[in-house]
């Protein structure tokens, strides 16, 4: 598969921007089940965030990701806080989530750098997304319990499907539409950076993403690249 074949598109509705994504793939992983133990490098994370406590994510960084989701109607806090704080209070009260090896990067990634992410099965959300606003009335399930969450005003990752650009992902909760499985071999996700993180900072944590996806999931192929793409036609 080529690197041409994964893009990211920004919808006119993000102009301007309020973030610097990155996109990040990984092919031929290993089957997604759940690791016995930890991977040393969450475990030596999760032990780094309990010894800084809520501080190991500095409070600008916190304001500045919410900022980056604060539009209209959608406030940033309580349930609808983004992902890297809920892991981060999870590290610090001994409950992070432990799911599959994808799964469990993501949020390791996504706890130690401070902004929030989402992964895919490729085979699911396809390797052309766009980023665009929450519509009103739209919504999704993000849980095997049937939980939705409302998305109007929401940041959204849409993957194309017959009925046009459909959300599956955001930096809150993700669909189940598109969640990795037992099945799983090639995943994609967006990592969720504010307009201002300067594009080294991005590329960095992008690339420790892709690095994990290797070593911990045994992905044959691993790319990144940060920003959005230019559409053809």
């Amino acid at each position: 598969m080529t690197e041409s074949e994964y893009r990211l598109w920004a919808d006119p509705s993000l102009d301007p921007s309020p973030l610097r994504p990155a996109l990040i793939w990984a092919e031929g992983i290993d089957p997604p089940t759940p690791k016995e133990d930890p991977h040393p490098a969450l475990a030596e994370v999760i032990e780094r965030v309990q010894a800084a406590g809520e501080e190991f994510v500095p409070a600008e960084m916190r304001r500045r990701v919410r900022g980056m989701l604060r539009y209209g109607k959608y406030k940033p806090s309580g349930r609808g806080k983004p992902a890297s704080e809920f892991l981060l209070r999870a590290a610090l009260g001994g409950t992070f989530p432990r799911v599959n090896g994808p799964v469990d990067v993501n949020n390791l990634v996504s706890l130690e750098s401070g902004l929030p992410g989402s992964i895919f099965d490729t085979a699911l959300s396809g390797r052309v997304l766009r980023l665009r606003r929450g519509r009103p009335g739209e919504s999704y399930v993000f849980n095997p319990s049937g939980q939705s969450i409302d998305l109007a005003d929401l940041l959204l990752v849409c993957r194309e499907t017959d009925e046009g650009w459909t959300p599956c992902g955001n930096p809150v909760k993700d669909s189940m539409a598109t969640k990795i499985g037992s099945e799983t071999r090639d995943v994609v996700a967006v990592l969720y950076a504010p307009a201002d993180e300067p594009e080294p900072s991005v590329e960095r944590w992008a690339m420790r993403f892709a690095d994990l996806l290797g070593d911990h999931c045994g992905a044959r192929v691993v790319g990144v690249r940060v920003g959005f793409d230019a559409e053809v036609g």
